[in-house]
């Protein structure tokens, strides 16, 4: 009982707190997209989104107990061991709406990409500690964190997954920027990602893909087909104005409008109900929240403490950023979900992962242990 006492005592509540409260306004926002649908699965989805809410924050909790030098000790057993999972499921994974991205387990389902941008991120943080402790980052250095992103990257891309597979490089450059990556190796890395940016648009994409594109500079070209979930998303956000219609009253998605309105594109809900003034209110949330792994990255004083938080941070950065922008027709639509907002429970599973590893750091960020 002392020990229990000892540790609450000294723990950092903020980012688990933080997760709990836009939780809340993610319940609240899936109740209001789901309560007028015709499908009974939909109407009572919330019910599911409280549950997995409460497993992520007893996960936060659970992995937050344990010490990051242990963190780092299960990095490259978590990343192989999520690598099969990956091959595990291209062979026994379920198939839906196209992609085959999930392992069904009982009545649960899980994706294991979600797990894997953890997985990488330790994995890397481990790698560039080991290896280049002190000094900044050449071309030769990223080699070996290239191999380890490339091999989950090339099982996520098969499902097919393209915004997920993009996350694991995205969240991989800002730590190797973090990490002092030298201006020789940015320039050349730009120039290649540019070159392979359109060899893989070209040869890579499949038809939807390279649609999902074209749409996103004139959605008006295909309004009833890949451009229409932007358009309506437009109509959500634009018909919200400056303090939106009042919680439940969103006609996007009562009447139905608006495709996946408790995924991806709950922040159209979220913009039309509460307006101009809602979205900065909970922007401002999020901010503040990020803002947290920034003091807690720049505050520790050991490396792989600091590579992974910045990391985790990252990925929550590109989940926020993408999907924002997306549903504000700013960037192509993909199917990457909004941080405790959007329904899923692999991603808040993820979420409650990250959100435990960095109070961890937190707790122990003055300590050799």
């Amino acid at each position: 009982m002392e020990k229990i006492k000892d540790f609450l005592k000294g723990y950092d509540f903020s980012l688990i707190l933080a997760m709990i409260v836009i939780s809340i306004f993610g319940i609240l926002n899936i109740y209001s997209s789901t309560h007028a649908s015709s499908n009974l699965r939909l109407v009572n989805i919330y019910k599911s989104q409280i549950l997995w809410v409460s497993v992520a924050t007893v996960v936060a909790f659970i992995v937050s107990a344990f010490k990051p030098r242990f963190i780092a000790k299960m990095a490259y057993p978590a990343y192989f061991f999520n690598l099969f999972l990956l091959v595990l499921v291209l062979v026994l994974g379920e198939k839906g709406m196209g992609a085959q991205r999930w392992l069904v387990l009982g009545p649960f389902r899980l994706q294991p990409s979600e797990l894997m941008k953890i997985s990488l991120v330790l994995a890397v943080s481990k790698w560039i500690v080991t290896h280049k402790a002190e000094s900044s980052l050449g071309l030769k250095d990223l080699l070996m964190p290239g191999i380890l992103v490339m091999f989950p990257m090339a099982f996520i891309i098969k499902q097919p997954d393209l915004g997920t597979s993009l996350i694991l490089l995205i969240v991989t450059s800002i730590m190797f920027f973090y990490k002092r990556l030298r201006w020789k190796s940015i320039f050349i890395l730009i120039i290649t990602g540019l070159i392979g940016g359109g060899v893989v648009y070209k040869f890579g994409l499949k038809e939807y893909q390279k649609k999902r594109i074209l749409t996103f500079i004139d959605p008006y070209s295909d309004a009833k087909g890949a451009g229409y979930n932007a358009i309506q998303s437009a109509i959500a956000i634009g018909s919200g104005k400056m303090t939106g219609k009042g919680y439940m009253k969103s006609t996007q998605a009562s009447l139905a409008f608006l495709p996946e309105n408790h995924t991806d594109f709950v922040f159209s809900v979220f913009n039309e109900e509460h307006g101009f003034v809602g979205a900065i209110f909970l922007l401002l949330v999020y901010l503040i929240f990020l803002s947290r792994f920034v003091w807690i990255a720049t505050s520790t004083p050991k490396m792989f403490d600091s590579l992974v938080t910045v990391g985790l941070m990252s990925i929550f950065f590109v989940h926020i950023f993408v999907n924002m922008g997306m549903v504000m027709g700013l960037m192509p639509i993909v199917g990457l979900p909004l941080p405790f907002m959007s329904y899923g429970g692999s991603s808040l599973l993820t979420f409650g992962l990250c959100i435990g590893i960095v109070t961890s750091i937190s707790i122990h960020k003055n300590t050799y242990t």
